[in-house]
């Protein structure tokens, strides 16, 4: 009986949204959804990568990441600024772990075949607010280039 009461609580779902998703995973989304939309256009190969790319870091199923994202979506359209975003990244994940951010980043920039210079001057900001060194970010974009060159 213990047992049953104790599996019944360990998986009652929060409440809302807010409770639901870790802080660092809606700066994350946030930030991959600014990257997205900072050229303008929101393109549906962007919005796959960046399904896919919290699919496979947060181990979400679908319908888990489509919550994320409307819940992203929201705190980065009421946000006045990005850096509490990379606040929460940079309290939460190491050196390694926020270059596999900026990798991300990189995938989703590049998803539509090319950088445009509003994305550029996101992906510098973003590199900055995560203090991460400009080598390690073009080390990560030049792996983010070859990989689509040897894939497509």
């Amino acid at each position: 009986m213990i047992g049953l009461i104790k599996n019944l609580l360990q998986t009652e779902q929060p409440a809302n949204k807010a409770e639901r998703f870790e802080r660092a995973q809606v700066a994350i989304c946030a930030l991959l959804l600014e990257i997205a939309h900072s050229d303008g256009h929101y393109h549906a190969v962007e919005a796959r990568v960046v399904h896919d790319l919290l699919a496979d870091k947060f181990k979400m199923s679908a319908e888990m990441v489509a919550e994320l994202v409307d819940y992203a979506h929201e705190e980065r359209t009421e946000s006045l600024d990005l850096f509490q975003f990379a606040r929460e990244i940079n309290a939460h994940f190491s050196r390694e772990e926020k270059l596999d951010v900026m990798e991300g980043f990189w995938q989703v920039i590049y998803a539509d075949g090319k950088m445009d210079k509003h994305e550029d001057a996101l992906a510098r900001q973003l590199a900055q607010l995560l203090r991460l060194s400009h080598k390690d970010v073009i080390d990560r974009k030049v792996k983010v280039i070859n990989e689509m060159r040897s894939s497509g």
